[in-house]
């Protein structure tokens, strides 16, 4: 138990509240997000084929197991800020009843040796908890850039976490309860391993709406 101390007095006041875990700051775990696809404007592609990739192998792995194929692990999400990548990924959550974990790739770079990796590790075995999960790491380029051997040790520590992601990525089946989402508006500074088969398998860009998308987001937020 935490408590406030009077240096003046050296009288211990009400307990503090518990000193808070870096790995609970860092995520937004909903159990089931309130956001629909008819919140969506302008993303009517980008849907459909998220719920090829991501709703129909949570809701239905029966129809992947009698075509004798794997669903994709992961999916990457690429385009501007502000195009929805976020809210889609959500409305997938909501669909298919599925816990939803949004980290911020760059808060996942920690200043102490190992720690980033070890909050990726939890991370994953937190999902494992659930029925089904959805993992979403935002701005990832923050820990999956290009690795270059320049020595630099706060390189090297957002390498060690970028190889704990790759390494939990290979260590789960396609088949089961968690599925992987990334975004990024950079997608050609990734590295390469990131990309390769039974890692982020799908790319999904996410463009600027045309005009009849700006029709279709204006009349949802008037809805609202």
């Amino acid at each position: 138990m935490r408590v406030g101390v009077d240096r003046n007095k050296y009288q211990i006041h009400i307990p503090l509240p518990p000193k808070i875990d870096p790995t609970v700051t860092m995520m937004q775990v909903e159990e089931k997000p309130d956001v629909t696809y008819s919140d969506v404007g302008g993303c009517k592609e980008q849907i459909e084929k998220l719920r090829e990739v991501v709703e129909t192998p949570l809701l239905h792995p029966e129809r992947f197991v009698n075509l004798g194929i794997e669903p994709p692990k992961g999916v990457l999400l690429f385009g501007p800020p502000g195009t929805g990548k976020t809210l889609c990924a959500r409305a997938v959550a909501n669909r298919t009843d599925a816990c939803f974990i949004r980290v911020i790739g760059s808060e996942l770079v920690q200043k102490y040796v190992g720690e980033g990796a070890r909050m990726v590790r939890e991370l994953f075995e937190m999902a494992r908890t659930k029925k089904a999960c959805l993992i979403f790491f935002d701005e990832i380029d923050a820990i999956g850039g290009a690795r270059f051997d320049d020595g630099a040790g706060g390189d090297n520590e957002v390498q060690r976490t970028m190889l704990e992601l790759i390494n939990q990525l290979d260590g789960f089946d396609p088949r089961g309860n968690i599925k992987v989402l990334m975004a990024t508006n950079r997608p050609d500074t990734l590295d390469p391993a990131l990309m390769r088969p039974g890692r982020l398998d799908r790319k999904i860009e996410f463009s600027l709406p045309d005009l009849e998308g700006r029709t279709h987001i204006l009349r949802s937020m008037l809805a609202q």
